[in-house]
């Protein structure tokens, strides 16, 4: 039996079909919290606020975003790549805290939760577009979370590496005997964290019995960042 529960709470989960989508839509559900799914992409302003009417009242936002990182050294990034990776994972940031933060504020309750990446806490060879698209999140989310403090809406970030997931550590890549040899090498934990160990950590993060922190970085990466 878990320390909190979410029963009642409508957690709307973004991009729901993939990255952490289907776990964490599972895990919540799982709690007493109703999952709210969706599959936009959130492109633009008009896309969010259909997002945002359709789902109502919201008690947490869990911001999901995700594309496959590219693996080009940095004197080789054109600006189709830079491009693509912004506009996909950092782009849709504004758009959704403008569209739900008002109705939290009004209610002084709520929470917002990024899933991010740990790339952005720890250099990472061929990994520039990808590490600087994670950074500017959290960056963002750590000035919305003290911003948004004062109306008892709690903002905060998970920087996850090495969680097992379909997009970044499918079973062909676990599989794989040089992944093996480098999850030794980098990760204290010896192994990939679980979707469900992350899963449970971002609802207590949705939950009351999270209250207490705002604009936080949370590394959940087997011990790979060390904050």
């Amino acid at each position: 039996m878990t320390a909190f529960n979410l029963k009642g709470k409508r957690i709307l989960v973004t991009q729901a079909d993939t990255f952490m989508g289907p776990v964490l839509c599972e895990v919540l559900a799982e709690l007493g919290a109703e999952a709210i799914a969706d599959r936009s992409l959130l492109q633009d302003d008009a896309e969010v606020a259909a997002m945002m009417q359709a789902a109502g009242h919201v008690d947490a936002l869990i911001i999901n975003l995700a594309v496959p990182a590219p693996s080009t050294p940095a004197v080789q990034v054109g600006d189709e790549e830079w491009r693509h990776a912004f506009a996909h994972m950092v782009d849709p940031l504004p758009r959704l805290v403008r569209a739900v933060l008002p109705q939290m504020t009004e209610r002084k309750s709520g929470k917002i939760l990024l899933i991010g990446s740990a790339s952005a806490l720890r250099g990472m060879k061929r990994a520039s577009t990808y590490s600087a698209a994670r950074g500017a999140q959290l960056a963002y989310i750590q000035a919305v979370g003290v911003e948004a403090a004062p109306h008892n809406v709690q903002v905060n970030a998970i920087a996850q590496n090495f969680v097992e997931n379909p997009t970044y550590f499918p079973p062909e890549v676990q599989a794989m005997p040089a992944f093996q040899e480098r999850l030794k090498r980098e990760v204290p934990l010896g192994r990939l964290v679980s979707q469900r160990e992350d899963a449970m950590f971002a609802a207590y993060l949705c939950s009351d019995a999270a209250n207490c922190f705002v604009g936080q970085v949370f590394p959940v990466c087997g011990g790979w960042v060390a904050r």
